[in-house]
């Protein structure tokens, strides 16, 4: 079985965010820690080189195929922000509906700035998110491998 490339690593979250380059992009990878910080209530760890995650868990499919992951996380792309939801953002279809401009794929949603969106509907989607993937029964139902395309809101 191939070894998972996406572990938590001890590089600092703040140091990695203060990296991005775009300001605005930058500005909204903030907004989107302390939003997830607040929620959460937990401290965020780096998973692998880009990827801001809060809480852990095991999951474990049918197929054997077994490892951690981050509850729910972030990461802010060039161009885009890419925010994780493990239970699959096809559970937030009436969330989306009143999201604003966004992309989707299996278990993320992309957005290109946070002006984009109603951040109080995203807030809400967070909240979800998080509290879906604490329930046990949930972590070995997540979202499957995106594919290469991409659906438009």
């Amino acid at each position: 079985m191939a070894e998972l490339k996406t572990k938590k690593t001890n590089v600092s979250v703040e140091g990695f965010l203060k990296k991005v380059a775009i300001p605005q992009e930058r500005e909204d990878a903030f907004t989107i820690l302390a939003m997830m910080k607040d929620i959460t209530g937990l401290e965020p760890k780096m998973w692998g080189p880009s990827i801001v995650g809060f809480g852990e868990y095991h999951y474990k499919y049918a197929s054997g195929h077994e490892g951690d992951c981050a509850r729910i996380g972030f990461s802010p792309r060039k161009g885009q922000m890419s925010l994780y939801f493990m239970p699959g953002v096809c559970k937030f279809d009436d969330y989306l509906k009143r999201l604003g401009k966004h992309k989707t794929g299996k278990a993320c949603l992309y957005i290109k700035k946070l002006a984009d969106v109603d951040l109080a509907v995203l807030r809400e989607m967070i909240e979800v998110g998080y509290a879906m993937i604490c329930e046990p029964a949930q972590q070995n139902q997540r979202a499957a491998p995106a594919k290469k395309s991409r659906k438009k809101a």
